[in-house]
């Protein structure tokens, strides 16, 4: 069966809801496939601290109605070294910028929810298995649902399925440049049903390890600490968890109080950035292009950011008949992600404790915080690269790439 529309969209995460909504409110149709089932997507853990940025662009999509009354807005973070604390004041260094702590789970349900007010069509259980026709002015998106074949026809597509996603594997291989990096260590992460510990997270390298004290609600804490990358949950019993957390976290005055865990998952810490993120009319929004290691908190925040980029580039096409901002939407998106990179690596490599270090490199880390605790200008940085860099538009972007119409 042959379906057409206006924008295809791969993936039902955040990119690709919130592309769907965005693009929804300005008359553009589109179609969101999803190979996985809607219970399994609306039950995935991930990310919870949202930038500035990102509330910004949610609020435009009509999509903070539970965030504003459930999300915990924070105006500071703080940074440990060995229980010596420094907070970084983010309103006071960023001119009133702040960050929201509201999982990825919940602004999924909500997308989700929009989505099916507005009775366009969202696809769960279908699976794209091949993209084809891009060079051309009507790619098609092959797809299985309901154990029938299906070929949906459109504009553009919009390739928002993750890292092992098709999307990005359509794009020829000779055409593709892959940087990558794989960071000696992972993180072990649990929900615990005991209120926060803190008003604010805080990030604690300590000489066993990484810690990190974040939240999900006023009940339900959200805790990290790092581990092997050999290590399986059996090797992390509840007791060895809250040990760990309470000596790596741990400062004079101040109690982190323990509860029953209700989950643990183990992460691996890796970068990866594919260039380019466009081709024919593919484009590509999120994991699907780029992953970042968790301590910068960036991935659901690139996310959307690549989401905002996309959409003001689809409506200079529909609305004005310029391809000047799809050309460009590479460049532009490049510039952040290496900046956010960066900031991801910095923060990976300030708070944990890699034991391939030498003597030199460990006092070098330390230096690093230091600074943090001595220089206004320093602390400034991080925490305008924390809340969010300010979005550019590819009009902005210094180079730019092909594209026919």
């Amino acid at each position: 069966m042959t379906h057409y529309t206006q924008v295809g969209i791969i993936g039902a995460g955040p990119a690709g809801l919130l592309l769907a909504q965005l693009l929804h409110q300005q008359g553009i149709r589109s179609v969101v496939l999803e190979n996985r089932s809607r219970e399994r997507v609306e039950s995935r853990q991930r990310a919870g601290l949202l930038e500035q940025n990102t509330v910004d662009l949610l609020r435009q999509a009509g999509a903070t109605d539970r965030l504003d009354q459930q999300g915990l807005v924070h105006d500071g973070v703080i940074l440990s070294y060995n229980g010596q604390r420094h907070r970084i004041d983010l309103a006071k260094l960023t001119g009133g910028s702040r960050v929201t702590i509201y999982a990825q789970t919940e602004v999924v349900k909500d997308l989700i929810q929009l989505r099916l007010n507005t009775g366009e069509p969202i696809l769960f259980e279908a699976e794209a298995t091949s993209i084809d026709g891009l060079d051309g002015n009507e790619p098609m998106i092959q797809y299985t649902h309901n154990g029938e074949s299906h070929t949906l026809i459109c504009d553009f597509v919009a390739g928002c399925d993750g890292f092992h996603g098709i999307s990005r594997q359509t794009i020829p291989e000779s055409l593709t440049t892959a940087y990558d990096n794989v960071y000696p260590y992972c993180w072990l992460g649990i929900l615990a049903k005991v209120p926060p510990s803190t008003h604010e997270l805080i990030y604690a390298y300590h000489d066993r390890g990484f810690a990190l004290h974040s939240m999900r609600s006023p009940e339900i804490s959200r805790l990290y600490v790092q581990c092997d990358v050999t290590d399986t949950l059996a090797d992390w019993p509840d007791e060895r968890i809250w040990a760990e957390l309470q000596l790596r976290l741990g400062t004079v005055g101040w109690t982190l109080m323990e509860g029953p865990i209700l989950e643990k998952t183990i992460t691996p810490m890796r970068s990866f950035v594919s260039e380019p993120m466009q081709y024919g009319r593919l484009f590509l929004a999120g994991d699907s292009a780029h992953i970042v290691p968790p301590t910068g908190a960036k991935g659901l925040n690139m996310a959307v950011a690549d989401t905002g980029q996309l959409f003001h580039a689809l409506m200079d096409w529909y609305q004005n008949g310029s391809a000047s901002e799809l050309a460009n939407y590479t460049a532009c998106c490049m510039r952040r992600v290496w900046r956010v990179q960066e900031f991801s690596n910095f923060m990976t490599e300030l708070l944990h404790h890699n034991p391939n270090k030498t003597p030199f490199e460990a006092q070098l880390q330390a230096s690093r915080f230091n600074q943090l605790i001595t220089s206004q200008m320093a602390s400034t940085v991080v925490a305008e690269n924390y809340v969010g860099l300010a979005a550019k538009r590819a009009s902005e972007a210094q180079q730019s790439v092909n594209f026919h119409v």
